[in-house]
């Protein structure tokens, strides 16, 4: 699979039918970006991978006199972010890859975005520098990665439940861990022309299991999205099975008061065009 290419495909369908549960997920770390945007000024945004639009809508609610652009390469995320913000008029959406998306004229953001949405780029140099031309001199950047998989129980706890490669993975390909080194994003960054950069470590409890039985939830959300579904969906019955039975013991081990939650760490990055 192209971590990159596939979003327009199943990646974009399963993740945009499970965007209640993403947002749950990543709720905390959402509203640390959200408190990172009250550093900057800006009067036009773009939200680059804006996945089902939760960070761009809740911009766009904060800062009404300020148009949002979200954009992102999976149609069915497009969608999904629409409907969801047909009545703010200043939120829109957009179908396209942001290594080389243009805005129309005079409509240059001063203020790019993105919540875990920049790690997919097959060459993050040129995606960094494309955005920077796109956008206003001055212009500010922030985005949130994840920071090393040791940190990251999503990784570490359920990583180690699944089948594992014969070779160890390429750790900068296009990938939800591609910028966990902040030394080698330091570098895209300033070979792509972005200075004043800026690395916040922010920790938080990536939710994934609530309700009447948040262990089940659990498991229904990690055999819908992200690598637990991805390996569940090439094994035989038998298989399956026995993944799931270890899935809902790893979810019961990590429910506490009603809720199913794993540590998470992020990076939040800050930057502005040279």
């Amino acid at each position: 699979m192209n971590q990159f290419t596939d979003w327009d495909g199943s990646l974009g369908k399963s993740w945009s039918k499970e965007w209640r549960r993403t947002d749950r997920s990543f709720g905390g770390l959402t509203e640390h970006l959200l408190r990172k945007t009250r550093d900057f000024d800006f009067t036009r945004v773009l939200d680059v991978g804006c996945g089902a639009g939760e960070l761009s809508l809740a911009i766009a609610r904060g800062r009404a006199h300020v148009p949002v652009v979200g954009l992102d390469i999976s149609p069915q995320l497009v969608y999904t972010a629409e409907q969801r913000g047909m009545n703010l008029s200043n939120a829109s959406f957009e179908l396209g890859d942001a290594s080389r998306w243009v805005p129309p004229k005079g409509e240059e953001p001063n203020f790019l975005v993105s919540r875990h949405g920049v790690m997919f780029f097959p060459d993050p140099v040129a995606a960094f520098t494309h955005l920077r031309t796109i956008s206003k001199p001055g212009a500010g950047l922030l985005f949130s990665c994840f920071r090393d998989p040791s940190e990251n129980e999503m990784f570490t706890g359920l990583g180690s439940l699944l089948p594992q490669p014969e070779t160890p993975p390429d750790p900068h390909a296009p990938g939800p861990l591609a910028f966990a080194d902040p030394a080698r994003v330091r570098s895209i960054l300033s070979k792509a022309g972005w200075s004043a950069l800026d690395f916040l470590p922010v920790d938080y409890a990536m939710v994934v299991g609530a309700g009447e039985d948040p262990v089940a939830d659990a498991v229904e959300y990690f055999l819908s999205v992200g690598m637990a579904a991805r390996a569940a969906a090439k094994m035989e019955e038998e298989a399956r099975k026995d993944l799931m039975e270890r899935l809902a013991d790893f979810a019961r081990s990590r429910e506490f008061d009603g809720i199913v939650a794993l540590r998470a760490a992020a990076w939040i990055v800050t930057g502005k065009h040279s």
